[in-house]
């Protein structure tokens, strides 16, 4: 009898992870996200999506500021220190590393590419806002989801 091959569908995770989304958007706990998420991917030999979120400033906007530059220029200095750092350790280790750009919130940002990137792990700094104490974090968010393995980073 004939065996017919049946697709296998995407499963999170079965095979260590192959895609680590982290959350970086400049402060110091979102770098410490990176690089732990580095060394994850390093040694897993998984690719690095790195995921700046452009929040949407709609007041900005509408008093003629221009926003998408603005961001733009964030995301550009995002991806110039990522350039330096590989740099520096060029010959110590290799990553696979994508920089990725969302708009919206960060939870919607993240959420958005971890499942557009189809990530394995999800990796994010902890929140260094204090009112994020009493709202809930991006990172608590995500946990809550529940579609992802998610590390919150000191």
């Amino acid at each position: 009898m004939d065996e017919q091959k049946v697709p296998a569908r995407f499963e999170r995770g079965t095979d260590g992870p192959k895609v680590i989304v982290a959350g970086l958007d400049g402060s110091d706990s979102s770098w410490r996200a990176a690089a732990y998420a580095a060394g994850l991917a390093r040694r897993q030999n998984a690719l690095l999506a790195l995921v700046y979120v452009q929040p949407y400033m709609p007041t900005g906007a509408a008093l003629g500021v221009p926003v998408t530059q603005v961001d733009t220029g964030i995301a550009e200095q995002l991806v110039a220190e990522i350039r330096r750092s590989v740099e520096r350790l060029r010959g110590t280790f290799v990553v696979r590393w994508e920089f990725h750009t969302f708009r919206g919130d960060p939870y919607g940002g993240l959420a958005t590419a971890a499942d557009q990137l189809t990530a394995d792990a999800v990796v994010v700094g902890a929140s260094e806002r204090a009112g994020h104490r009493l709202v809930g974090s991006v990172a608590v968010r995500l946990v809550k989801a529940g579609r992802w393995p998610v590390t919150v980073v000191p």
